[in-house]
């Protein structure tokens, strides 16, 4: 499936939709073999929403994700307690159309280039990176998801669109998402030894 009308099949999925409960799994597979890259997008979007308890729940499901990306481009299916997860036909046509507006967005800006780095070749140091990143989002710090989400965010766009750039792009505010966490860290026990 080519990822350049990816945003045009999700909106016409969800214009198709009637009253009938759709699962997760059927969502990504409308992706294709963009799936991996979808899922990511999917479960890290939320993170960057300062709505409590959502990293830490969805840190899990990255996580899985991470373990997927190690294994290879062929497993793209996250637990069948994941992928059966029904959501009603509104909700389906919300996350339809958030996803298509992304990728719309996304389109605009990404092409396949430097595609070595978007590479199936390349999952074993990504699934390294995506479960960091799940990881600091996990932790409970204020506004501590929004870098890692958004490392993720990039990375999961850079697979669908095999755009090289999103992918090191994810890599840079990767670094960063662990440098700001552990110039935080330091920051607060430093504070604590100072109050001893």
């Amino acid at each position: 499936m080519n990822a350049s009308g990816l945003h045009e099949r999700l909106a016409a999925m969800a214009a198709e939709l009637r009253d009938e409960r759709v699962a997760l799994r059927e969502l990504m597979a409308a992706h294709g073999q963009s799936a991996q890259g979808a899922w990511l997008v999917l479960l890290a979007l939320p993170c960057m929403l300062p709505i409590p308890g959502t990293g830490t729940v969805l840190s899990f499901g990255l996580a899985a994700m991470a373990w997927l990306l190690w294994r290879g481009p062929e497993h793209c299916e996250l637990p069948s307690r994941v992928g059966n997860w029904e959501l009603s036909a509104d909700a389906a046509r919300r996350v339809l159309h958030s996803l298509a507006r992304c990728y719309g967005w996304a389109a605009r800006m990404s092409r396949e280039r430097w595609s070595w780095w978007s590479a199936p070749t390349q999952r074993h140091w990504q699934a390294l990176l995506v479960a960091c990143m799940a990881l600091l989002i996990f932790l409970p710090i204020p506004f501590g998801n929004v870098l890692p989400a958004t490392a993720l965010v990039a990375l999961g766009l850079g697979l669908v669109f095999r755009d090289g750039w999103a992918v090191l792009a994810s890599v840079l505010v990767g670094v960063c998402a662990v440098g700001v966490t552990t110039a935080l860290a330091w920051g607060v026990l430093h504070a604590g030894q100072s109050l001893l």
